[in-house]
């Protein structure tokens, strides 16, 4: 996080007697990044933060993957994958895996139920709101999340997804196996967003003041690491793990609303990385808003066609109308999925009808991966098979 935030009590001084109304102590926590190097925050637990009861294997939902094999452009429809039962699904086990490498993986949920208390020990995790309202209840604090929300969760946070309306809400989650931070372009040496960024610490939204919940014996989901790939543990802890009295640093999950995202334009086409919102070891994430484009008098609003050399582009439309991809059957909640080694561009007669355009109201979440995207289970379930086809107007066997 670019900025130190406070919230509840706190000692004076740090790494010192923290006593509770009783006399007895508060039990410190250090939170950090990159072993004791990068950002972190400092909690002040009322229990033992590391006492557990018990430990049992927890299984994920399929995590399997699939190559892209034969390399072929994909579309994927993620509101196939919505439940009929969606009131009985929650935001973390009822995550379908749709595309995934070893450096990020992307699912999609529909859910109407409050998940479990859960912990990503792998990486953080970048959940955008597609549509439906939720609280997250962390640690740190509660959360308010909404439709164009970005929810960023530290690495090892403990929360939980708690659906508060009478839709479900739909989340797109990127996991990273890192950390996830703004571009590094767009911060001092001494981590303030620059005045070139297109969004600053303002729009950047932390967690209200923590909330201690009493309980025994409570279940904690946690994702990790393992010898043969990712799995699970459920712990019981004997107290609640929120019982945090008070915390402060520059490490705690944050919202960031796709609308306070200030784009960028030119009298030509820009390019990719001016929509460049956050990034992650090997991939990156764009978002596309609603913006007047290109403005010289011979501009070509859409973009050129371009390949990839060094990347995967996952496209997550989220809203309005996409421009380049009209005529393929792309719509709210589609994924394209254009690999490395493959030239993709609009689909046919949308540079022509593009010419004139003043303004673009679209939404699309992006990710570009720095190696090959396999297909998950929900990726699998959802593809349209005609999609790479599109641009010629004739498949296999035509």
């Amino acid at each position: 996080m670019p900025y130190y935030r406070r919230a509840g009590n706190v000692p004076p001084k740090r790494h010192t007697q923290h006593r509770t109304p009783s006399g007895g102590l508060y039990y410190e926590e250090l939170m950090g990044e990159e072993g004791f190097s990068s950002d972190s925050s400092l909690l002040y637990h009322a229990g033992v933060p590391s006492a557990i009861v018990d430990a049992t294997p927890w299984e994920l939902p399929d995590q399997s993957t699939t190559e892209n094999r034969p390399l072929i452009p994909r579309h994927l429809k993620l509101h196939e994958l919505t439940s009929a039962d969606w009131k009985a699904v929650d935001a973390v086990r009822g995550r379908r895996l749709v595309l995934g490498n070893a450096d990020v993986r992307i699912s999609y949920v529909a859910a109407g139920e409050p998940s479990p208390l859960y912990r990503n020990a792998i990486g953080d995790e970048c959940v955008y709101v597609e549509s439906g309202t939720a609280t997250v209840e962390t640690v740190f604090g509660t959360l308010s999340a909404g439709q164009g929300d970005y929810v960023i969760l530290p690495r090892a946070t403990t929360h939980r997804w708690v659906p508060t309306g009478s839709e479900p809400v739909r989340l797109y989650a990127i996991e990273a196996s890192s950390h996830i931070a703004p571009p590094k372009r767009y911060l001092s040496r001494y981590g303030q967003l620059l005045e070139h960024a297109p969004y600053c610490e303002r729009d950047l939204h932390g967690p209200a003041d923590p909330v201690v919940v009493e309980g025994t014996d409570v279940e904690v989901l946690v994702k990790h690491r393992g010898s043969r790939g990712i799995t699970g543990t459920r712990y019981v802890y004997p107290t609640h793990p929120f019982d945090v009295v008070g915390w402060d640093g520059c490490l705690y999950p944050f919202t960031f609303n796709i609308a306070d995202f200030e784009p960028i334009t030119g009298r030509v086409h820009q390019p990719p990385p001016v929509h460049q919102v956050f990034e992650g070891n090997n991939f990156v994430i764009c978002n596309f808003v609603p913006r007047k484009v290109d403005y010289h008098p011979l501009s070509v609003p859409v973009p050129y066609y371009h390949s990839n050399v060094d990347s995967d582009e996952v496209m997550f439309y989220c809203g309005g109308n996409y421009e380049a991809r009209k005529g393929s059957g792309i719509g709210q909640g589609s994924i394209s999925l254009h690999p490395g080694g493959h030239s993709h561009g609009p689909q046919p007669g949308a540079v022509e009808r593009s010419l004139g355009v003043e303004f673009f109201d679209e939404l699309a979440v992006m990710v570009d991966t720095f190696r090959p995207l396999e297909l998950g289970e929900g990726g699998l379930a959802s593809e349209d098979p005609g999609y790479a086809w599109t641009w010629s107007g004739r498949g296999p066997g035509s």
